[in-house]
């Protein structure tokens, strides 16, 4: 929680005139923000329906106006768009003449550092990444959740003071990130936040498949403190089937899987295995145990049936598993011709097969092609990621008229319910 006490606003100098260019979900929230400390709100772009209503909601009274006009007006320029509609809108406000010497020219986007700004410097602009790593509504609420909120900074060292004194002022922390650690960082919140959305979707679809009346209410607590414990302990708090190697367990939930949600399949194996390496890397999982549970999973890819608690798995003659062309089948458990049976994988490639004898490894079974699990389109505004919902890029980007220039002005389309009108921080 920021404790930082900033005066009143009014016995505070060199107050800023403030526009937003793309009023999604983020804009108008800090531009509220920027109001509470003082700042004066003078114009706001925005397109479709929800964007105006946004507008509306979070800053009564502001005008809306052309992005031109925006930045004709303001001393702090926000530019919240997506992040795939930054640079063509940053070079087209550049190239037409609307960026002022010396103006302030804020982006929200997890992605970018400063340097998406070189246009808007070498017209004269104070260039400032500012990303909220935190996801947005539209709505009111978001004003009350940036207390606290951290805030990936990247600027040029001498505005470093500056952008960090904003982020103060709209109730943030600030955390400086390195102009080439960007896309890291901004993947490592879409890896939690954006991930976790899928994750918990899936999980509430297979409870109330499971019968569950109310599976919000089963997952809250579970997931609460397991988000706690995490974020106090890391990979020691790692718990449930694949961390103590329970494979007949993970085989049963592989065969649910593939009848009742196939879709989340791969996605179940990816995270199983990526599980079971942290859990073998911090001596969680026992390497004598890693064995069967790493066989069930290479199974599992390859699509074979599976029968759960001997940790055994079967295929059409109920005693091994022939993988396709460039996978591997697995035959895990005790043995399947008697109890000494060795353990052994059968290997189907082209024309030959190949029978490999493992020993004692604690890896187990020949790993087929690993499954990536969902593919990821473009990101809806990670943030504002990846966070993780910016102006609907759709119409952040188009021609600027005479000058052929894109990035400015462009054609409106609807609002996209999962947040691609608006910039979303962190998550995003």
């Amino acid at each position: 929680m920021n404790t930082t006490h900033l005066p009143d606003p009014k016995d505070r100098p060199a107050r800023l005139t403030v526009g937003v260019v793309g009023a999604g979900r983020v804009g108008p929230a800090l531009a509220a923000s920027l109001q509470l400390a003082g700042h004066r709100p003078v114009a706001v772009s925005g397109v479709s329906d929800a964007s105006r209503r946004r507008a509306a909601a979070l800053l009564p009274d502001v005008p809306l106006r052309e992005p031109a006009e925006v930045l004709q007006r303001a001393e702090l320029v926000l530019l919240t768009v997506p992040d795939d509609a930054l640079p063509g809108l940053v070079a087209g406000l550049a190239e037409t003449g609307a960026v002022r010497p010396g103006q302030l020219l804020v982006h929200t986007s997890g992605r970018y550092g400063a340097g998406v700004l070189d246009p808007a410097l070498r017209a004269g602009a104070l260039p400032l990444a500012l990303h909220p790593a935190m996801t947005f509504t539209g709505s009111p609420v978001d004003v009350q959740r940036l207390a606290g909120c951290s805030f990936g900074v990247t600027a040029p060292e001498e505005l470093r003071m500056a952008a960090e004194a904003l982020v103060i002022e709209m109730g943030g922390e600030p955390e400086w990130i390195a102009e080439e650690k960007r896309p890291l960082y901004h993947a490592a919140l879409a890896l939690g936040a954006n991930h976790l959305v899928t994750l918990v979707a899936q999980s509430l679809e297979l409870l109330r498949t499971a019968g569950v009346e109310a599976p919000d209410r089963m997952l809250g607590p579970l997931l609460g403190a397991a988000l706690d414990n995490a974020l106090r302990s890391g990979d020691a708090a790692l718990t449930g089937p694949v961390a103590r190697g329970d494979a007949g367990t993970v085989a049963a939930h592989i065969v649910e899987l593939r009848t009742h949600a196939p879709q989340a399949v791969a996605g179940y194996l990816a995270m199983a295995r990526a599980t079971a390496d942290r859990a073998l890397d911090h001596g969680l999982l026992k390497a004598e145990l890693a064995e069967d549970l790493l066989g069930v999973l290479a199974d599992g890819a390859g699509g074979a049936s599976t029968t759960a608690g001997t940790g055994t798995t079967t295929g059409a003659a109920g005693t091994s598993t022939t993988a396709g062309p460039g996978e591997t089948g697995t035959t895990a458990g005790p043995g399947t011709t008697g109890p000494d049976a060795p353990r052994r994988t059968e290997a189907t490639e082209g024309p030959e097969a190949t029978g490999v004898t493992e020993g004692p490894e604690p890896t187990g079974a020949t790993e087929g092609p690993e499954p990536t699990g969902a593919t990821e389109g473009p990101e809806p505004t990670e943030g504002p990621e990846s966070p993780e919902d910016a102006e609907d890029p759709g119409r952040t980007t188009g021609t600027t008229g005479t000058t052929g220039t894109t990035g400015i002005t462009g054609t409106d389309r609807p609002d996209d319910p999962h947040g691609t009108d608006g910039t979303e921080g962190d998550a995003r």
